[in-house]
């Protein structure tokens, strides 16, 4: 199963790169505007069955994509699991690690598979990976910024 792991320190304290992803408007922040994405519907914030749908596309095809958050560690992690949506699979572990020095490692951890199986992989996996890197880099950039700035 692929693995996409996206790591940037910031020069901040865990609490404040957490508290960012606690605030509402976090999540429509970090949806890149190339994505034609929005936020349905939300449901609690970041703890354990919290509940996000949104709505966004693959190509031309709308996709509604359904996220509940399956672990929670206030201050530390978060993690959030697609039930419905284009992948067959996705886990997204959000970690927050203290780098020894007064910042923040910033970690997206996400175990993700393709629909189609090993033809979902073959034609749609080089697609998905840049898609996953121009998206973290673009998520990353707006937390370091709102975090450090």
């Amino acid at each position: 199963m692929p693995v996409f792991e996206k790591r940037t320190r910031i020069q901040a304290p865990p609490e404040v790169v957490f508290a960012f992803h606690e605030r509402p408007d976090a999540l429509n922040l970090l949806l890149p505007p190339w994505e034609h994405a929005r936020v349905l519907e939300r449901t609690g914030g970041l703890e354990k069955g919290a509940r996000t749908v949104i709505e966004t596309y693959i190509g031309p095809v709308k996709q509604r994509l359904v996220a509940v958050h399956t672990a929670f560690e206030p201050g530390r992690m978060f993690q959030d699991t697609v039930i419905e949506g284009p992948f067959a699979r996705w886990v997204h572990t959000h970690t927050m690690e203290p780098d020894g020095e007064g910042g923040t490692f910033l970690i997206d951890h996400i175990e993700y598979a393709l629909p189609l199986g090993p033809l979902g992989a073959l034609f749609g996996g080089a697609f998905a990976r840049r898609k996953l890197e121009k998206m973290f880099e673009y998520r990353h950039a707006v937390t370091k910024k709102a975090c450090e700035g």
